[in-house]
């Protein structure tokens, strides 16, 4: 088999694959062996009857089909080794109009879709604004109020209800003079305002004490998901049990030994700062890599293959999907809710995907450029740490993944390093 580039016309290449009468005939041996057994020959048990035989009986171009899908099966990917080519569609492929005969050479056209060709350029001395976070002492006392306030307990008042109190309520909805299912609950906590019942309801529980008796007046929301509720107005008779007000801990050693590992409140001071610190020079880290990106890709115009961005449009909609499903949705229910179409969705996101497909294209190539790799060293050290995210051993990690999973690590470890390298040889200005 002899493989001829015919030319390229942006990413579509169209080449010719030239196959033998001796590698015709091979492939006809070859498809009689293991189609044999199919045919039936009078004086043959199945499977015995000779090749000119079943030929004779059944036509001599019986075995033409499985010879031809064998040779472009073994001759396509051989071609494209041959041709260096790297296809990102399925080929289209066009037969001769000459007859096919044994003994003959014959041509195959195939034409397909591959990954663009670019050099990648301007990536080194990106220069980019610095970035800064700085902690503040404001920002350690936020984050000790946060703390302390996680460790609030609510206790009973003997008041009337007010905002940010919790109040526990009996409440049975109605419309007209029908009670709705779905709308009753018995000693439910709400916190008011916190907007988690339907606007209005928890507005009119404030100045409420404990035993009494409320009627909320509300009107559900037009786009409400229960659509014989939707737009109706209602009623909720609710009973007050009790009002509840949050109690802060004091900020002193006694809360920092309840609420962390530490002995005194400056030791969590301390703590918490060095944390902020930590966090806040990984989102600088972050943004200005991605600043370094932004630059890289502005400067390395990319014409990509729509089949790519379909692809890619298709991986995104489907973790979308999944995020959906977590909150018992599904991406019908969600265009519905926005009264788009799927493909309304896809035209919204297709920018973005190309985006993605660029960036990562020119990622690629500076690994490439640079000649980056994943070490045996890369890999354990990445092993090690999905293993203690996963709570497993490593061996156990080892043994559950696939070629295909490896080889999908070691390439996320050249990307990173590729983004790494363009981070570290940045001008930051």
């Amino acid at each position: 088999m002899k493989a001829t580039l015919l030319g390229k016309e942006k990413n579509d290449a169209k080449f010719t694959m030239t196959f033998s009468g001796e590698d015709f005939d091979k492939a006809l041996n070859e498809a009689y062996q293991k189609e044999k057994g199919k045919y039936v020959v009078d004086g043959f048990r199945k499977g015995k009857a000779p090749r000119k035989l079943i030929e004779a009986r059944f036509g001599e171009d019986v075995f033409f089909e499985e010879a031809l899908n064998s040779m472009f099966s073994s001759g396509y990917p051989q071609s494209l080794a041959d041709l260096e080519l790297n296809p990102v569609d399925r080929p289209n492929v066009e037969f001769g109009e000459a007859k096919l005969e044994k003994g003959k050479d014959f041509e195959i056209t195939v034409t397909v879709t591959c990954m663009p060709e670019f050099e990648v350029k301007d990536y080194k001395g990106v220069k980019v604004e610095k970035v800064e976070h700085p902690v503040s002492d404001e920002d350690v006392t936020k984050e000790l109020e946060a703390l302390q306030k996680r460790n609030a307990r609510l206790v009973v008042v003997e008041r009337e209800a007010k905002d940010g109190d919790t109040v526990l309520i009996d409440y049975a909805g109605f419309v007209g003079d029908d009670q709705f299912e779905g709308g009753t609950a018995e000693r439910q906590p709400l916190v008011l305002g916190s907007k988690s019942f339907i606007p209005g309801f928890e507005e009119q529980l404030v100045g409420a004490k404990a035993g009494d008796d409320v009627e909320v007046k509300v009107t559900f929301p037009e786009e409400y998901h229960a659509e014989d509720l939707a737009g109706k107005e209602a009623v909720f008779k609710c009973k007050v049990h009790e009002v509840k007000e949050e109690e802060l801990p004091a900020l002193d050693d006694d809360f920092a030994k309840d609420a962390s590992e530490f002995d005194t409140l400056e030791e969590l001071k301390k703590d918490t700062r060095e944390k902020l610190e930590k966090s806040a020079a990984e989102a600088v880290e972050f943004e200005t890599k991605n600043a370094v990106l932004e630059k890289v890709f502005e400067a390395n115009q990319i014409d990509v293959p729509n089949i790519m961005i379909e692809d890619q449009l298709d991986e995104m909609l489907n973790e979308f999907s999944q995020q959906l499903s977590y909150q018992g949705l599904n991406l019908d229910m969600y265009c519905q809710y926005l009264q788009k179409s799927r493909e309304d969705l896809r035209g919204e996101l297709k920018a973005d995907a190309e985006k993605k497909v660029k960036t990562r294209l020119i990622v690629e190539a500076v690994a490439e450029a640079e000649k980056l790799e994943a070490s045996q060293e890369d890999m354990e050290k990445e092993m090690t740490a999905m293993a203690e995210m996963y709570k497993m051993e490593v061996e156990k990690l080892r043994e559950m993944m696939n070629v295909d999973n490896f080889s999908y690590l070691q390439q996320d470890i050249k990307m990173r390093k590729a983004i790494d390298f363009m981070f570290e040889n940045a001008v930051i200005e």
